[in-house]
């Protein structure tokens, strides 16, 4: 009408992760037609709140051109520190029913516990990052292989399991017919869309992954919004343990290995660019359900969780590579 073309790129650049999401749905719906049962479909989201919880912290993250390597050592750590609060020590550590309860402090502090060993972890990582200028993938490596061993060290390399039925159900009830973590993850999820599009951190953390230099010549606190962006990852983390471990009624130093792959590839996935600066939590929340979708349609289809790996992987090239080309033709475009 006014001479411009439909520019059929830049759609597919910002609804390509739902559109993907729709037509896997009913490529596996066609082929399993259980993967459409409410009870499945729950299912699907109660296992990704977890990867979701941690996808909203990396969002953040990667927005400020950041990257965390740490979250799947880090939510066990926490989740272990949680779990010991919960029992009263590592002495009870395998009690259950009353004695459970008489030797333990309660979820409400096992809750905090695990927050304030997220949010300390995200600030120490954070710090280094912006005092020491250590580069956030050398930091947070070194983060994935620290709390790891802190969580090996912690609980000795054994598991802490049989939680009370208020610990337990920030993991597996329900409020009516939708499980606890999932409306967790909702929630956090509409909150953190609301901080990043309403408000004026949001606008700082992507002035900061839009352009550090000009962020900081026009007088913003590039250090201390990196800094509060890797506390959030932190807390995210530290809460992703606690719900973890409600979930299994166990915490474990094993725990969330390999999260921080599927983490960013949700986050990826879901449009948010690793160069900085632009994304949105709604593509985030995308792009963690389309990896769980993926995941779970393969494993009605009995395909090998080795293979499951490889499409992952090929998926997250794919996704930066096109990502790439993307800012390369905004680039040329402006």
């Amino acid at each position: 009408m006014n001479g411009e073309r439909f520019d059929l790129f830049g759609f597919l650049a910002k609804f390509a992760p739902l559109i993907f999401l729709l037509v896997l749905m009913g490529v596996f719906a066609a082929l399993e037609p259980r993967f459409l049962s409410p009870l499945n479909l729950f299912n699907v989201m109660r296992q990704v709140s977890i990867f979701g919880l941690l996808a909203i912290g990396m969002t953040f993250v990667i927005l400020t051109r950041g990257i965390d390597l740490s979250v799947g050592s880090l939510l066990a750590f926490a989740g272990l520190v949680a779990a010991a609060v919960a029992k009263g020590g590592f002495e009870s550590r395998f009690a259950v029913g009353a004695e459970a309860e008489a030797a333990g402090w309660g979820w409400p502090l096992a809750l905090l516990a695990a927050l304030a060993v997220g949010a300390a972890a995200g600030g120490l990582q954070g710090l280094a990052i912006t005092k020491l200028k250590v580069p956030p993938f050398v930091v947070t490596l070194g983060g994935m292989s620290a709390f790891r061993g802190a969580a090996l060290l912690f609980a000795g390399g054994g598991p802490v399991s049989g939680f009370d039925e208020g610990y337990r159900w920030w993991g597996q009830g329900y409020l009516g017919p939708v499980p606890v973590p999932v409306v967790i993850f909702l929630v956090l999820a509409l909150a953190a869309h609301i901080v990043l599009r309403y408000t004026r951190f949001g606008r700082r953390v992507y002035a900061v992954g839009g352009n550090p230099e000009a962020a900081r010549l026009s007088g913003l606190d590039v250090d201390g919004i990196t800094l509060r962006v890797y506390v959030l990852m932190g807390l995210m983390a530290g809460l992703g343990g606690f719900v973890l471990s409600a979930r299994l009624n166990s915490a474990e130093a094993v725990a969330g290995i390999t999260y921080e792959l599927t983490v960013i590839a949700s986050v990826v996935i879901g449009g948010t660019s690793l160069f900085g600066g632009i994304g949105t939590i709604f593509g985030t929340v995308v792009g963690t359900l389309l990896i769980g979708v993926l995941l779970n349609g393969l494993v009605l289809n009995n395909v090998s969780s080795y293979v499951q790996q490889i499409i992952i992987g090929v998926i997250i090239v794919l996704a930066v590579a096109f990502d790439t080309f993307a800012k390369s033709r905004r680039r040329r475009a402006g």
